[in-house]
């Protein structure tokens, strides 16, 4: 990897830079993406645009489909689009719009709902964002709430509530990181008790899950969210003209045929099977990969009590996650195809129909996820983020340690599209040389810096237009990606700022108790909103 570092050095930031500046300037995600690829892979193969072509093509577009997790990945969202065009085509949709409707009676409720479903469904933040922001999509529009402030809704709670759960498809990695970082400075601690730590000092993701529920409740806005929401609420239009949702009409425009009965239960039952086939999905794929390694000490746990909390955990964050979500989508699907011909609601054809127009509602979302993974695999091959964590090797101190790590985090997830692929670089890099800046202490400033890597990534994941879960995000939503990512990074840039100036800061200098800095942090994001927002029917 040194190699790569040394011999790619400033160039690994073309590719990125490129699919930004390109998606910004022409709002096209999909060609901007694909020029960064070829740009990235022409630089790897010294400038012969010939074979940077070919290999884009061969190595980055099709190895990225080739891959297990992302195939499983593709499949799910397949399967997940058909139920909901089963769903919508039903009436099922629209009858838990209607019954959501008579409980949230004003756009600030329906936002609220839409938060606290973010909340409920924690274990996994691919699941999370396509659940939420389709089942959640007809409500917001009946209150006239644009789609890129659905998109923000959906993306800012996903990653922040997954990243931090107890029992979520993100512990097992985590836990995997610190393991093996605390291993490489020879102390040893409870891992699990040092993830517990950790998370109080998660300022950004605690901060914006504070933040995006004053936004809801207050009704305020500012920046380009305030103009789109002004938009949909005074002209009634969701998107903004000229703009793409990354679904298309074949599910948005889906028409419900008539004299059919409304059922809310056409839409939860299939949800809620989605919902628990997945934490069962889980459950059972990873005690089957538990049962098939070397672990003796949880083999032997698992078949002493197998419910136990901390055995659950274990075997969840063992699961693959890709794998347990194609099984409850298809089973929700299934169960949706059930139900309406029980029901006698659709015919067979009918409804067969109506699952290959939910899952071709998804294909040009899919395409941009597909490029995204490739550029993501030619910042690796570059060496995007060695370099850029190379630029503060040896240049800090460890008091301001945390707020760099903070910082370099968000640069490195903004720049590559991956939260995970960012943990993966710093952290093995931040815990040595805070234990060493340091002089061995495994306090305030050490914890502090953990939760800086693992919530950094996460801005990082929330404002790029190169992230999967940010396009998903826009998938789920029905929204033109680039404005999604337009009227997120103000958001995301008050609350980042704020967990820096009362969160890193402090907590490092000063040693001020993190569930201090939170609270002013909450207050601090309160006044943002309270005073430089405003309700958008003003």
């Amino acid at each position: 990897m040194e190699n790569v570092i040394e011999h790619y050095g400033i160039l690994s930031l073309i590719p990125p830079l490129v699919a930004i500046l390109l998606a910004f300037k022409t709002k096209q995600v999909l060609p901007s993406l694909f020029a960064a690829i070829f740009v990235g892979a022409t630089i790897i193969y010294k400038g012969n645009i010939f074979m940077g072509f070919a290999k884009t093509i061969e190595k980055y577009i099709a190895g990225s489909v080739a891959s297990e997790w992302n195939a499983g990945i593709i499949v799910f969202d397949l399967a997940l689009g058909g139920m909901i065009g089963i769903v919508a085509k039903s009436g099922g949709s629209k009858a838990i719009a209607e019954w959501l409707g008579k409980k949230a009676r004003n756009a600030q409720s329906a936002m609220a709902s839409t938060w606290a479903m973010g909340l409920l469904i924690f274990f996994d933040d691919y699941s999370n964002t396509l659940l939420v922001g389709n089942t959640m999509r007809p409500l917001t529009d009946k209150h006239k709430i644009s789609r890129e402030k659905l998109a923000f809704l959906t993306d800012a709670t996903a990653a922040p509530v997954a990243s931090m759960a107890l029992i979520s498809t993100w512990i097992a990695y985590e836990m995997g990181l610190l393991r093996d970082a605390f291993a490489s400075i020879n102390v040893e601690v409870n891992i699990y008790s040092a993830f517990i730590q950790s998370v109080p000092f998660r300022f950004y993701s605690i901060i914006m899950l504070g933040f995006v529920l004053m936004i809801a409740l207050t009704g305020r806005d500012y920046g380009p969210m305030l103009k789109a929401e002004r938009r949909a609420r005074k002209e009634g239009k969701l998107v903004a003209d000229g703009s793409i949702p990354l679904a298309s009409k074949e599910l948005t425009d889906m028409e419900i045929k008539e004299d059919i009965p409304l059922r809310a239960l056409n839409a939860i039952i299939p949800v809620l099977t989605v919902v628990v086939m997945v934490i069962l999905g889980l459950y059972i794929n990873g005690r089957g990969a538990v049962l098939a390694g070397e672990d003796a000490e949880l083999i032997s746990k698992l078949k002493a009590n197998p419910l136990a909390f901390t055995v659950i955990r274990d075997v969840i964050g063992n699961a693959n996650a890709a794998v347990a979500m194609m099984w409850a989508s298809f089973l929700g699907s299934l169960v949706a195809m059930i139900l309406v011909l029980s029901q006698k609601i659709l015919t067979f054809k009918e409804t067969i129909d109506a699952w290959v127009d939910g899952a071709k509602s998804l294909v040009i979302a899919i395409m941009v996820l597909v490029l995204a993974w490739g550029i993501g695999s030619i910042c690796k091959d570059l060496g995007t983020a060695h370099y850029l964590v190379g630029i503060l090797d040896g240049k800090i101190s460890a008091s301001i340690l945390p707020m760099a790590v903070f910082i370099l985090g968000c640069l490195i997830a903004f720049s590559t599209g991956t939260s995970w692929g960012t943990t993966a670089i710093l952290m093995p890099i931040a815990v040595p040389l805070v234990y060493s800046l340091s002089g061995g202490d495994t306090g305030v400033i050490l914890y502090a810096t953990i939760g800086a890597v693992f919530t950094g990534a996460v801005f990082g994941d929330h404002c790029s237009p190169i992230s999967d879960t940010t396009i998903m995000s826009s998938m789920a939503s029905a929204s033109d990606h680039i404005d999604h990512v337009k009227t997120q990074i103000p958001y995301s840039l008050t609350v980042a700022v704020i967990a820096l100036i009362v969160g890193y800061l402090p907590a490092a200098i000063l040693g001020i108790n993190p569930a201090i800095s939170l609270i002013a942090g909450l207050i601090l994001a309160y006044l943002a909103i309270r005073f430089y927002g405003k309700k958008v029917e003003e």
